[in-house]
């Protein structure tokens, strides 16, 4: 098949890629025998196999800038799918999982320490970990007197950092931007389960009601450990648990809160059902033209945050009877002998919202909980 040589080239620019369009004369014909998906799809000279993740990544030796990583892996991420699909399907599927790989231990603080020395780079032991303030300020995402507002918001509310900033909507602090900032200050990757994928042999594995409860999907094996992207670090008991169903670690990456619950939405939708077996797993997805429903089977646990919006739409609904009750009982023609008895009139104005209004709100709180 006709194939451009490389596509698109690249160029060093300082610790940055270029991506150059190809020209006329670089088209020729390659074999998959011929392919060298390193050489010919990144443009990397250097001959000497297997390549460093610093060398896979196009990045300067032992690069220490999380957002430069990530802006490497995005841009090389980007231009390899572009291969995802005819005769090399598998051959581009290998590569975007390499540089996932690489991206997701270059930063992480703790594999890529590990790695560095391996390379034979010396680390500074002494060297500590910015704070999340320190990088939200010293990055230019928060300025320092709004940051105090921040804190104090935070401890008023009793929420994290990063969830204040993100609820006060600071115009120069994005939700990618404060995510990433908040997983460089716990040491941990940050990702766009979008770029990386979910591993949908595992994802069928996972009880989809932990799944939505803690807000992580599985992104997949690497180094022997299962890797999770959450917004937050995976709770400790649910990791364990994992540990003991796929008899292997478990780690956490840090994505923002959008990309799980668009993750969540298509791989554990609420009509999930899931039959969990080691070495077996069937997940199925409830008929809704089901001729007769099961009425007596339990539903499944609802999350805090649906029980909340569902007491809410049924007070909203409450409130709305006893609005109607209050308009019936102005409009309509009440004897004098009850007229004349403020006492009376607020008596039956209770029994009628009561009546009325009780039996409305539980009927929406029972639709929706069904």
């Amino acid at each position: 098949m006709s194939l451009d040589k490389p596509h698109v080239f690249y160029e060093n620019a300082g610790r940055g890629v270029i991506l150059c369009q190809p020209r006329a004369t670089d088209q020729i014909i390659m074999s998959k025998d011929q392919l060298d998906v390193y050489r010919d799809w990144l443009g990397i000279k250097e001959p000497n196999r297997p390549l460093n993740f610093y060398q896979l990544l196009r990045l300067r030796a032992f690069e220490d800038n999380p957002a430069q990583i990530r802006e490497n892996y995005r841009k090389l991420n980007t231009h390899v799918r572009k291969f995802a699909s005819g005769d090399f399907l598998a051959e581009s599927q290998a590569l975007l999982n390499e540089l996932a790989k690489a991206m997701l231990c270059l930063t992480d603080t703790t594999r890529k320490q590990e790695y560095d020395v391996l390379l034979g780079r010396k680390i500074d032991t002494a060297k500590a970990r910015r704070s999340l303030e320190e990088i939200l300020v010293g990055n230019g995402l928060v300025p320092a007197e709004r940051m105090k507002q921040v804190k104090s918001y935070a401890d008023a509310v009793g929420i994290d950092l990063q969830e204040a900033v993100l609820q006060q909507k600071i115009e120069t602090a994005s939700p990618e931007a404060v995510m990433l900032a908040y997983a460089e200050s716990i040491g941990l990757p940050f990702i766009s389960v979008e770029d990386v994928g979910v591993d949908e042999n595992i994802a069928v594995q996972i009880n989809p009601n932990t799944a939505r409860q803690h807000s992580f999907v599985p992104l997949m094996v690497d180094r022997g450990q299962l890797l999770l992207a959450s917004p937050k670090p995976v709770n400790p008991d649910v990791e364990e648990e994992l540990k003991m169903t796929f008899e292997m670690p478990v780690r956490s990456t840090i994505c923002t809160q959008n990309d799980i619950n668009a993750a969540i939405a298509r791989y554990y939708p609420r009509d999930a059902v899931q039959m969990v077996q080691k070495g077996q797993a069937t997940t199925a997805t409830a008929s809704k033209k089901s001729s007769k429903p099961a009425q007596n089977e339990p539903s499944e646990p609802m999350t805090p945050e649906e029980i909340k919006n569902r007491w809410q739409t049924a007070l909203v609904s409450l409130n709305f009877s006893t609005i109607v009750t209050f308009a019936l009982l102005y409009f309509l023609k009440i004897p004098r002998s009850i007229q004349s008895s403020t006492t009376m009139a607020i008596l039956l104005f209770i029994a009628s919202a009561v009546v009325v209004g009780l039996p409305v709100a539980y009927a929406v709180w029972n639709k929706l909980t069904r």
